[in-house]
C-alpha cells in the first residue's frame, strides 16, 4: 500500500506560495535545500554528471534559472521565485562533487528617511 503526504498553504498567504513553486510538482534536481538567512538564502542541488561548463545559472530580480546545455550528458531546466530580489554581485555558485550551491545575497532595501534639521 502506498501512502502519499499531502501538504496544504493556504492560498491568501503571498509568501508561501513562491514555495510552492520552489517544491513543484517537475523539480529536475534531486534534492534541493533552502536556507534563509537575514542577508542572503542559501540553496543546494544535487546535478551529478554535471560539469561547470556545462551548466548555466541566470537570475533576473527575484527568479533563478538553473539548466544544462544542449551537449550535457544530463539535462536539467527549472526556474525557482524567491521572495525578495537578489543581488548579483554579491552572490556566487560553487559546484563540487555533483552538489551546486548557490550564496544569493538579498537587496537590501535602502532606508529613504531623511532627517530633519530642528530650528
Amino acid at each position: 500500500m502506498l501512502f502519499v503526504p499531502v501538504i496544504r498553504r493556504s492560498a491568501f498567504v503571498p509568501s508561501l506560495r513562491a514555495f510552492d513553486r520552489f517544491f513543484g510538482d517537475s523539480t529536475p534536481v534531486e534534492q534541493s535545500t533552502t536556507t534563509v538567512e537575514d542577508k542572503a538564502y542559501e540553496l543546494t542541488f544535487d546535478v551529478p554528471g554535471v560539469s561547470r561548463e556545462q551548466l548555466s545559472i541566470g537570475i533576473e530580480g527575484n527568479v533563478i534559472r538553473i539548466e544544462t546545455l544542449p551537449e550535457a550528458r544530463r539535462q536539467y531546466k527549472a526556474a525557482y521565485e524567491l521572495p525578495q530580489d537578489i543581488d548579483v554581485s554579491k552572490s556566487e555558485a560553487k559546484l563540487e562533487n555533483g552538489v551546486l550551491t548557490l550564496k544569493l545575497a538579498k537587496v537590501l532595501p535602502e532606508s529613504k528617511a531623511v532627517k530633519l534639521a530642528i530650528n
